[in-house]
């Protein structure tokens, strides 16, 4: 199980960046239209001036029931762990452990 801390962290990442989404696009597309240099530097400065962590690469992939960053699935939005117990109990229709 991660900290609380860390899970809620993830969590105000993802609020910052559906905040900050249209703002930070507006900006890029005038980055890459403006022919100017120094007009091209202003948009970069009010492009560094949004936070940090509205950035769409800072957020990370968890799992919905521990929170554990590493190992994860993005079909079902689970751990390695979680995927196999809830696979092995029947909670996951279709998904069955491989043998051959």
């Amino acid at each position: 199980m991660s900290k609380k801390a860390l899970i809620e962290r993830q969590r105000k990442r993802e609020f910052l960046v559906k905040k900050y989404n249209l703002r930070r696009k507006k900006f890029q597309e005038k980055i890459k239209e403006e022919t100017s240099l120094q007009k091209k530097f202003i948009f970069q400065q009010k492009l560094q001036k949004l936070p940090k962590d509205s950035s769409y690469v800072r957020l990370h992939n968890r799992c919905l029931l521990s929170g554990r960053p590493k190992g994860f699935f993005r079909d079902f939005q689970l751990s390695r762990q979680f995927l196999r117990e809830m696979a092995l109990m029947g909670f996951l229709p279709g998904v069955q452990k491989a043998s051959w």
